[in-house]
């Protein structure tokens, strides 16, 4: 074999080792970022569970504290009727109630 031969020979090993460097090189970069996006999915549905988990105790919290409030107005309400129950029955006299008497007996005639 000459020389040249010898050399052209010697440069395709190179170039052939170069390649399967490189060829490497890519395969261990492709490996790290399926492996980056596989955590970052992981670390995704980790988070969204979370947000989840959270939105679902605030949902719960706001019925609770709105099932309070309505407790509250309800019960001012109740006792707010329950005062004017008391000064309206107190303000019924005799021609009040002969009134209220008169229409009743007249829905019976």
């Amino acid at each position: 074999m000459s020389d040249t031969q010898e050399k052209y020979v010697h440069s395709l090993k190179k170039i052939k080792e170069a390649e399967e460097k490189v060829r490497a090189e890519i395969e261990n970069h492709r490996k790290k970022i399926n492996e980056e996006i596989k955590k970052l999915q992981i670390d995704t549905e980790k988070a969204i569970a979370k947000s989840k988990i959270e939105g679902e105790k605030l949902v719960e919290s706001s019925i609770e504290e709105a099932r309070k409030r309505a407790t509250a107005e309800t019960e001012k309400i109740i006792e707010d009727a329950k005062a004017k129950a008391k000064t309206t029955s107190t303000k019924v006299n005799a021609q009040t109630a002969q009134e209220i008497i008169d229409i009743l007996l007249k829905g019976v005639e």
